[in-house]
C-alpha cells in the first residue's frame, strides 16, 4: 500500500476506468454476435421451414450460440456495472482529496436533532458534514453505528479498541473497494429495523403437531397416485387423502401465509445482507476488536452467510408451489405447510442472531469508513486518551472539514487549574470557527479516528455547544430562550459523567448588556464548579472582566481584524490577552454610514 492516498486513488481509478473500456468493448462485440447469432437462426429456420432447402438439424447451432452468448453477453453487462461502481468509488475520494466533496455523498440528514447538546453546532449531519465527509458505509446499519459514534463520546477503553481497529483497516484498500461494490444498491435493500423486528416475531406455526401428520397424507397421496395411475387401484383412495389434507391443512393457512409473507422481504434482506456477511468472514483479523466482530458473524460452527444461504433455499424451494405447473403436486404433498415449518425451524434457531449480524456489520462498516478517512489523512496523528479529569491539549489544531491548505492551525490547552478561555474579538475574526475546531476534533477522538492536529491529548469528555441555537416560530420559542434552554442542557450535562466540554458562542447576546454580564457569570461560574472546561466567545469586552471573577481558573485571548484598503482582514491566530481595538466604525463608514 503506497503511503500516498492520491496517488493509490488515481492509478486505481485510471485500472478500473480502463477495465471499463475494455467491459463497453467486449459489450459491443457480444450485442453484434447476438444480433448475428438471431440473424443466422431466422435465416436458417427461413431455409429449413419454408424452401426446405436445409434440414431442421441446422437450427441447433446458430440457437446454442446465441443462448451462449446472451449468457455472455449478460456476465459482461454485470462485470460492467461493479467495475462502474469501483470507478465512482475512487472518483469519490478523489473528490475528498480536493475538497469538492460537499454535497455529492450521503448527508446523514435522517441524524440531525435539533435537541441534540452539539449535532447542528459541529455541522454533524447535513451538505458538508462532517457525516458526509465519513460516511462511505453500504447499509443503514452501517449508516446508524457511524451516527451513533458521531452523537455520543465513547469511553477511554472504547476509543483505544477502535483506534487499534482502524489502524488495522487503514491498509486495507482492497477490502474497503469490495465492500463499496458489493450489491448494486445494499443500502436501499436491507432494512434493519424490519429484519431485527422478523427475527423477534412470534412464531405462527403452534400447531407443530401437525407436520408429521401432514408428512404422512402427502406420502399417502403420493402413493394412492401412484395406485390409481399405474396399478388401476381407482381414484378414490386418492380422494378420500385429499380430502382428509384439506380438514389437516385448513387450520394452518392463515400462519402459512403470515410465514409466506414475513419471510418473502426479509429472506431478499437477508440474501442482500449475506454478500456483505460472506466478504467480511473471510478477512484475516488481528486486533482484538475486529475478530471480537467477525466471531459474531458465526455461530454453532457455521458462519452468518452459510445459514442464510440455508434460508434462501428454504424460501426458494416453499416459492416453488408458486409455479402454476408444479402447483397440484405442491398440494397434493403438502409442499407449502412443511417449507412454512422448515422456515419457522429456522428462525427458532437463527432468528436471534439476526440482530447481532447486523450490528457486528455496521460497526465494520463504521471502522471502515473511519479507516478510510484516516488513510486519506495520513498526516492527522490519533489523539492520545488520558485518564485525568477533564483535560484537552492541542497543538496546531485545524478545521477537519477545511482545506487542509488553507487551514490555519492554533494551539489550545485547558484542563488542570485553568478550566476556561474567554475569546474576545470582531465578527469574522475566527472566534466560532475556533470552537467548531475544538468540538470537531473531539467528536472525531472520541469517535475512535484521526484528528486534525500535530498533536491532540483529552480525557473522555461530553460536548456541548450553543453556536447554532435558533428561536422557533412553530413553538413561539425566541432565540434568548432557546438558548437558555440548551443552557439548561449543558448545566444538566455538566452534573454527569464524563466531564463536559462547553463552546458558548456570543453567550446571551439576546439580552441587555446588565443581565447579559451578571447571567453569563453565574452560568460559566456554575460549569466550572462541577468540573467542566470550555470557551465562551464574545465580542462585548465587558464579559471579558470574567477572567478577574474566576482568577486562575481563566484566561482571556482574543482574535484581531486590520483594516486593509476599507476592507477587513483576518489572518485568524489566536493571541493572548483581551482584544484592544476595534475596526468596526471605521469600516462602517468605509462602506458610507455616517457613524
Amino acid at each position: 500500500m503506497q503511503d500516498d492516498p492520491r496517488k493509490e486513488y488515481g492509478e486505481r481509478l485510471a485500472a478500473r476506468s480502463a477495465e471499463v473500456a475494455r467491459l463497453s468493448r467486449r459489450d459491443g462485440a457480444l450485442s453484434t454476435a447476438r444480433l448475428g447469432a438471431f440473424a443466422l437462426t431466422v435465416l436458417m429456420a427461413y431455409l429449413a421451414l419454408g424452401p426446405h432447402l436445409l434440414s431442421a438439424a441446422w437450427l441447433f447451432a446458430p440457437v446454442a450460440a446465441f443462448f451462449v452468448l446472451v449468457v455472455l453477453h449478460g456476465r459482461a453487462l454485470d462485470r460492467r456495472r461493479v467495475v462502474e461502481r469501483a470507478v465512482i468509488y475512487y472518483q469519490r475520494g478523489l473528490e475528498r482529496l480536493d475538497d469538492a466533496w460537499a454535497g455529492k455523498g450521503n448527508a446523514g440528514d435522517r441524524f440531525d436533532d435539533a435537541n441534540h447538546p452539539y449535532a447542528r453546532d459541529l455541522d454533524l449531519f447535513g451538505k458538508g458534514s462532517l457525516f458526509e465527509l465519513l460516511c462511505t458505509t453500504r447499509t443503514h446499519a452501517g449508516e446508524e453505528t457511524l451516527a451513533a459514534w458521531l452523537r455520543a463520546p465513547a469511553a477511554a477503553a472504547e476509543v483505544r479498541e477502535r483506534q487499534a481497529a482502524v489502524v488495522e483497516l487503514r491498509g486495507r484498500l482492497a477490502l474497503r473497494e469490495e465492500l463499496a461494490i458489493l450489491g448494486a444498491d445494499v443500502r436501499a435493500e436491507v432494512d434493519p429495523q424490519a429484519l431485527a423486528a422478523w427475527s423477534r416475531a412470534p412464531a405462527t406455526l403452534t400447531r407443530t403437531w401437525l407436520r408429521p401428520l401432514l408428512a404422512l397424507l402427502g406420502l399417502a397421496a403420493t402413493v394412492t397416485l401412484i395406485g390409481w395411475l399405474a396399478f388401476d387401484f381407482g381414484w378414490s383412495p386418492l380422494l378420500a387423502v385429499l380430502v382428509v389434507e384439506l380438514v389437516a391443512a385448513r387450520p394452518l393457512k392463515h400462519a402459512v401465509e403470515q410465514v409466506t409473507r414475513g419471510v418473502d422481504r426479509a429472506g431478499q434482506h437477508l440474501a442482500v445482507l449475506a454478500v456483505v456477511l460472506e466478504r467480511l468472514e473471510r478477512e484475516p483479523f488481528q486486533s482484538a476488536r475486529l475478530r471480537a466482530l467477525q466471531a459474531k458473524l458465526s455461530g454453532d460452527g457455521q458462519p452468518a452467510s452459510r445459514r442464510i444461504a440455508q434460508l434462501g433455499q428454504l424460501v426458494y424451494l416453499l416459492f416453488a408451489q408458486r409455479n402454476q405447473f408444479f402447483a397440484p403436486f405442491a398440494f397434493l404433498v403438502q409442499w407449502g405447510p412443511q417449507f412454512a415449518f422448515a422456515i419457522e425451524g429456522w428462525r427458532a434457531r437463527s432468528g436471534a442472531a439476526i440482530p447481532r449480524w447486523i450490528e457486528a456489520v455496521g460497526e465494520l462498516e463504521a471502522l471502515c469508513a473511519l479507516s478510510g478517512y484516516a488513510f486519506e489523512h495520513p498526516h492527522d496523528p490519533f489523539p492520545e486518551l488520558t485518564d485525568e479529569t477533564a483535560h484537552f491539549s492541542a497543538d496546531g489544531l485545524g478545521h477537519p472539514l477545511l482545506a487542509e491548505r488553507a487551514c490555519v492551525r492554533n494551539d489550545v490547552q485547558l484542563g488542570g487549574t485553568e478550566r476556561l478561555l474567554l475569546v474576545s474579538g470582531s465578527n469574522m475574526s475566527g472566534k466560532s470557527t475556533l470552537l467548531r475546531t475544538i468540538g470537531s476534533n473531539v467528536v472525531l477522538a472520541l469517535a475512535g479516528a484521526p484528528v486534525r492536529a500535530l498533536r491532540l491529548r483529552l480525557s473522555p469528555l461530553s460536548v456541548g455547544a450553543t453556536l447554532r441555537v435558533q428561536d422557533s416560530l412553530a413553538e413561539g420559542a425566541s432565540r434568548f430562550y432557546a438558548e437558555i434552554t440548551r443552557l439548561r442542557q449543558l448545566v444538566d450535562l455538566a452534573a454527569g459523567q464524563p466531564p463536559l466540554l462547553f463552546l458558548l458562542d456570543e453567550i446571551l447576546a439576546g439580552t441587555n448588556s446588565h443581565d447579559r454580564r451578571l447571567g453569563a457569570e453565574a452560568v460559566v461560574k456554575g460549569l466550572v464548579a462541577r468540573g467542566a472546561i470550555g470557551l465562551v466567545t464574545t465580542h462585548d469586552l465587558a464579559l471579558t472582566e470574567m477572567a478577574q471573577a474566576l482568577g486562575a481558573q481563566a484566561r482571556n485571548v482574543h482574535f484581531e481584524d486590520t483594516l486593509e484598503g476599507g476592507k477587513l482582514a483576518f489572518d485568524y491566530r489566536m493571541r493572548p490577552g483581551v482584544v484592544q481595538k476595534s475596526n468596526a466604525l471605521e469600516l462602517m463608514r468605509a462602506v458610507g454610514l455616517e457613524v
